[in-house]
């Protein structure tokens, strides 16, 4: 299978070919989550899968606590299903502390991390703190340590949830932690399938390799997890093996692809070893802070060709390479639509760039 074959294959999965009518609950399950560091994000994600989404129902399912933003796949922020969140962060509770040995890790020194967590959990559950708050509360119980590596130390070892305001449209409010079991009011999965995920993801994102499951969750040695799972099997033009569920989807490598506007972070740039079903050679996803809903990537004729950001007075596109006069004609429909959507809709849409 070659780039093109796979770009199709995954924009058809993403319903980035062509919008759905499922509700976002049905397509944040679908998608396995969501990244969701810049927690508006997911609202224009969802947006641009759906046809006819308002932010409401996903903030709906966010306050409700249906869903929940925490460190998942790769140690990264995602936004997922509360039933997925059971499952998923027991399977890269590994990932995730092992994010830690890095710069805090060092900071840290003698302390007893087993201690530190065990008390960070005590706090955690007592009331939601802020990253602030919850390094006072370690500096005063181990003064002679980094506080603000020990509370680095809780949110990696314990699993946390980022609780409301935070990640609610219209609402703002600081990162404020929970413990996660107490946020969802009840116990993480026993034993989860790693398997049932592994297919999962590839209904999402496949066909894809090894490599590719691994760089979409942070571990590693899944060869011995995917190899007997009975799937089946393609070769990439590297010779790659590929594996897939039986039914996924596999549109002609001809059908064309819609202008696709996508937030911050997009599951879509971020979840192969080899991106290059949608990235042209060279090119990288930007990695903007912010709270999100304010910039992101466009995808024309299905790869990522362009930026776009939210000025007080326009939405500009930034183009990477010349477009066709078709192009930035769709490219100017299609944002007057996010505008809409945005609620940004006095704003003009201009295109620089090639």
């Amino acid at each position: 299978m070659n780039a093109r074959a796979l770009n199709r294959a995954l924009l058809a999965r993403q319903h980035l070919l062509e919008r759905t009518s499922l509700p976002a609950a049905e397509m944040l399950g679908h998608l396995v989550g969501m990244q969701a560091q810049a927690p508006l994000a997911p609202y224009v994600g969802l947006w641009t899968r759906i046809s006819g989404f308002r932010p409401a129902e996903l903030a709906s399912l966010v306050s409700g606590r249906d869903a929940v933003r925490g460190l998942l796949m790769r140690g990264t922020v995602h936004l997922v299903l509360a039933e997925d969140a059971r499952v998923l962060r027991p399977l890269v509770q590994r990932v995730v502390a092992g994010g830690y040995t890095g710069h805090f890790g060092r900071r840290v020194g003698d302390a007893d991390l087993d201690a530190v967590a065990r008390f960070g959990r005590v706090l955690l559950n007592e009331r939601p703190r802020t990253r602030r708050q919850l390094q006072d509360a370690l500096a005063a119980r181990w003064p002679e340590h980094d506080a603000e590596a020990l509370s680095y130390a809780v949110s990696y070892l314990v699993p946390t949830a980022q609780v409301t305001p935070r990640g609610v449209w219209g609402s703002t409010g600081p990162a404020t932690l929970t413990t996660l079991d107490g946020w969802l009011g009840s116990p993480l999965a026993e034993g989860p399938s790693l398997e049932d995920v592994v297919r999962r993801y590839l209904r999402a994102f496949g066909p894809a390799s090894v490599a590719d499951v691994q760089a979409w969750s942070g571990l590693t040695k899944l060869r011995e997890i995917v190899e007997p799972m009975g799937l089946r099997t393609f070769r990439a033009e590297s010779g790659e093996v590929l594996y897939d569920v039986e039914d996924g989807v596999l549109p002609d490598p001809s059908t064309p692809a819609p202008v696709r506007f996508l937030p911050e972070y997009d599951n879509v740039l971020l979840s192969h070893a080899d991106r290059a079903r949608i990235l042209p050679p060279g090119r990288r996803v930007p990695l903007p802070p912010g709270n999100g809903a304010s910039r992101g990537t466009l995808l024309v004729d299905g790869f990522y060709r362009a930026d776009w950001r939210l000025h007080a007075d326009r939405l500009e596109v930034t183009a990477h390479d010349r477009l066709t006069a078709g192009e930035r004609a769709e490219i100017l429909d299609e944002g007057a639509r996010l505008l809409e959507f945005l609620e940004a809709g006095e704003r003009s849409v201009r295109i620089t760039g090639n």
